[in-house]
């Protein structure tokens, strides 16, 4: 049986020469990870929430059914598809800022207000992820940008529990236009402008458009999406929002 990925596959080097450790995406968000209908997921092992390390030339970016690796977006809003869209729009973006980690996420369209808790690898190679017993929490991935300086930071949070929405349950609300405001620990606030969001299958994870090399200051949110697949344990796709930053200001 071909093993699940929930998350695509591994991100690549840092722009900036940071060293980024070899790792497959496994995470499926714990819960009904927020982003598209709300229905129940059983929690199960680590490794279905994280980053499982493994050598970089032994794994594909992407498994897609035929086995052959992918980058490769799916179509915004609707079912995945290995055809790749119109580019999104991309806001004008501002100078990237010195890194600094974020302590708050704030997206007013959606009512969020949430402490973010910064994401590393276990012992065994799997993602730290938020607790489950913390639904509002967001995780934010620590081997890659901090919000606001050159590079895509990229933040992770659950869909939903077993009696309720979670912070990314609205998620797929976000329309182009939209503003995600990250507060950091330097007292800057980054501002966000969304260009794009898409419903992207797990078996081809757009790989190199989440976490590849960004020149300006970019922010990806994933939770989970698409059907419960109860035979698995996970939802189908994942909901990806592609954000740029167009200003700040010192809170």
């Amino acid at each position: 049986m071909a093993q699940h990925y929930p998350y695509g596959g591994e991100p690549p080097d840092d722009p900036g020469g940071r060293v980024l450790r070899t790792v497959l995406i496994l995470a499926a968000i714990a819960g009904v990870v927020t982003v598209v209908a709300g229905m129940l997921i059983v929690f199960n092992s680590p490794e279905e929430y994280g980053l499982a390390s493994s050598r970089r030339d032994q794994l594909p970016l992407s498994a897609q059914p035929d086995g052959k690796a992918t980058g490769q977006p799916a179509q915004a809003l609707f079912k995945a598809a290995p055809t790749v869209p119109p580019p999104l729009p991309l806001p004008d973006p501002a100078p990237p800022m010195m890194p600094s980690s974020p302590v708050r996420v704030v997206i007013k369209k959606l009512g969020v207000n949430a402490p973010v808790k910064s994401l590393g690898l276990a012992k065994d190679g799997t993602i730290q992820v938020p607790p489950a017993d913390n639904p509002n929490l967001v995780g934010w991935y620590r081997e890659m940008a901090t919000p606001g300086e050159a590079g895509a930071a990229v933040m992770l949070g659950h869909k939903d529990t077993y009696t309720r929405g979670a912070v990314f349950s609205r998620l797929h609300e976000l329309r182009n236009g939209d503003t995600i405001e990250v507060k950091r620990q330097d007292g800057v606030t980054a501002v966000f402008t969304v260009g794009g969001i898409e419903q992207a299958s797990k078996k081809t994870f757009p790989t190199e458009r989440v976490y590849g090399s960004r020149a300006n200051a970019q922010l990806h949110l994933i939770t989970c999406g698409g059907t419960y697949n109860r035979a698995i344990g996970h939802y189908t796709d994942n909901i990806i929002v592609y954000a740029t930053m167009t200003s700040s200001y010192r809170s």
